[in-house]
């Protein structure tokens, strides 16, 4: 990010602010936590990110009240667990130690679910998977999507090796997007033959499953993990996440993404920028690669791409990408849940490997005496 587009401070007003020495803020700068640029008028001298200081402002002001940070920790606080799944750092994605986006270039779905959950057996993958019930057709959206998939996961399941679970698991869900059985076909060439796209979608499909895989503690890994953390088994996990997802906030902003580009000029806008990405969700990009954009939809993109701070979410970009391969509508929530859904199972997998239930406390408030007496 240029310099330019952000308010910054000298040393003597970040170290007074944070109440730090120079040598502090120095510190904080060669640890990644504040970004110095020279300034315009002094090479000599050095600038700090204002935005940065009153972020670590806030943190040490957390800290010094630990009521007050226990009150933040569930509204993108501080940590509240410990994973080795995925980290977002500097503004990049990365999958045990991998950077996403490099494995999105030739990566499948498959690919990720072993790397995400453990070194599993990689034949797993290559053997039928053979669905217990008959299915009635793809489901497509948050709602139609989401019941046939927890249909699915709910049938009897036979004993079998972890590493057949995560792959049953896995096409159950790809079967409720497609209305078939993905037999022993790659879950982005299945879908793309079940939703009859054109040859070169299936390359994006591919390198949309693998962005959307995981995306460190979101609000329905988290569920994920509070349902495993009570023994409950891996597909219940699962039906965890996926009503998670369903919700208008998560995985249902790709509807509101898909209203804002029917109609730019006249509907929401749906938000841009992603707290953890200052500087632009690089998923999007990368969904984006090479993908035959409508007129519409390229010109939104270059207006969302010159807005400071900006440009397309991950949401935004899986409508455009249905868009433009001419998918059914609702593939973009689909494509999202069928890809989340590795990182779901590892998130099981660790959290029952750990043993601990999450249980945290709430704060209880009492009714205001004199509005209770008015009401009644």
């Amino acid at each position: 990010m240029d310099a330019a587009s952000l308010d910054l401070a000298t040393a003597e007003e970040a170290s007074s602010r944070l109440g730090i020495s120079r040598a502090s803020l120095y510190a904080y700068v060669s640890r990644g936590l504040i970004r110095s640029f020279s300034s315009p008028h002094d090479p000599r001298q050095r600038l700090y990110a204002l935005e940065d200081v009153e972020t670590l402002a806030e943190r040490k002001a957390r800290f010094r009240r630990p009521a007050v940070a226990a009150a933040t920790a569930l509204d993108w606080g501080l940590p509240v667990l410990e994973t080795s799944i995925t980290q977002i750092r500097d503004g990049r994605l990365f999958y045990r130690g991998q950077d996403a986006i490099a494995l999105a270039r030739t990566a499948t779905l498959e690919d990720v679910a072993q790397l995400l959950t453990g070194a599993l057996d990689e034949e797993a993958f290559r053997r039928s998977s053979r669905l217990p019930v008959p299915l009635p057709g793809p489901a497509f959206g948050p709602h139609d999507f989401v019941a046939q998939a927890i249909r699915l996961l709910s049938e009897p399941a036979p004993k079998e090796t972890r590493a057949a679970e995560v792959a049953a698991i896995l096409r159950l869900v790809a079967a409720a997007a497609s209305g078939a059985d993905p037999v022993t076909e790659p879950i982005h060439r299945h879908l793309a033959s079940a939703w009859k796209a054109p040859p070169r979608a299936a390359e994006a499909i591919r390198r949309t499953l693998v962005l959307c895989a995981d995306h460190e503690l979101s609000s329905s890994a988290f569920a994920v993990r509070v349902t495993a953390s009570t023994g409950a088994s891996l597909r219940n996990a699962v039906i965890a996440g996926l009503a998670a997802l369903s919700g208008p906030y998560h995985g249902g902003m790709t509807e509101r993404a898909r209203t804002f580009l029917d109609a730019p000029g006249t509907s929401p806008h749906p938000s841009l920028r992603h707290r953890l990405y200052p500087e632009g969700d690089p998923r999007a990009g990368a969904v984006l690669e090479r993908v035959p954009l409508l007129a519409s939809d390229a010109t939104t993109l270059r207006a969302m791409s010159v807005a400071p701070n900006a440009g397309p979410s991950i949401d935004v970009a899986l409508v455009m990408m249905e868009r433009a391969y001419g998918l059914p509508v609702g593939a973009a929530f689909n494509l999202f849940a069928v890809g989340r859904t590795a990182g779901w199972i590892a998130h099981a997998i660790e959290q029952r490997s750990q043993a601990t239930l999450i249980r945290p406390r709430a704060r209880y408030i009492a009714a205001d005496e004199t509005s209770a007496r008015t009401s009644s």
